[in-house]
């Protein structure tokens, strides 16, 4: 009994030293994505899939059909094995670190440069052309949606919630970013609400839909009246 025990603390004292050599990235990787999977490592991929053309369907952190094609897509378009799984090497191919540090929750959404930047591109596609403030509370409002239990909760959800923001339906949300646009995400990532806490944001001069006029307006900041 006393060798069994001896020779399975080796075993084990063996385990940890060659997962310590192999160094950080034998002890925590990004998970092999696929077929079924969800998550925010599967939203991870459809955002950047979405951002290099490849994937055209919701982000929505479900790992289906659209998703798998658009695997296939880049693995094939970057010397991959062609099997629809997002595994170390397509990871790495698109752009993402072996050993990715946990994702900063705070109050809600995920905090970190990936999701600025994508709150940044739609600021840009709904209000480029509104003062800093206005650009501001946009990124508020997609913010106070993540916190609602109406919508869906994160940042990737409610931007590419079907039919939400005109900007994602025309492919305005692509444009290129300002340097204005990143700080008014940022900014909107750190708490700072011009629109009072409203959910919704439209342009009186556009057409839209009558019920949006139902929900009561608490703040008009440049072109557009914020309500809740």
């Amino acid at each position: 009994m006393k060798l069994r025990r001896l020779s399975g603390m080796a075993i084990l004292t063996a385990v940890l030293l060659v997962l310590f050599a192999l160094g950080p990235q034998a002890r925590a990787e990004y998970p092999t994505l696929y077929w079924g999977s969800t998550g925010w490592y599967v939203s991870q991929v459809q955002w950047r899939l979405a951002s290099w053309g490849y994937y055209d369907g919701p982000v929505d952190g479900i790992f289906g059909d659209g998703t798998w094609r658009a695997v296939q897509t880049f693995q094939w378009k970057n010397g991959l094995a062609v099997d629809g799984i997002v595994g170390p090497a397509t990871w790495e191919a698109l752009g993402f670190p072996v050993t990715p540090a946990a994702p900063t929750v705070s109050r809600g959404y995920v905090s970190d440069r990936d999701a600025i930047t994508l709150l940044a591109r739609l600021i840009m596609g709904e209000a480029a052309d509104e003062p800093f403030e206005g650009k501001v509370a946009v990124g508020a409002v997609v913010l106070n949606r993540v916190r609602n239990a109406s919508f869906p909760h994160t940042i990737a959800g409610v931007i590419f919630q079907p039919g939400a923001f005109e900007s994602v339906s025309n492919g305005q949300i692509w444009r290129p970013l300002t340097s204005e646009a990143i700080r008014a995400a940022e900014l909107a990532l750190s708490g700072w609400d011009p629109s009072g806490g409203a959910l919704f944001f439209w342009n009186p001069a556009k057409p839209v839909s009558p019920w949006i006029w139902t929900r009561p307006i608490i703040a008009r900041i440049g072109h557009h009246v914020f309500a809740l």
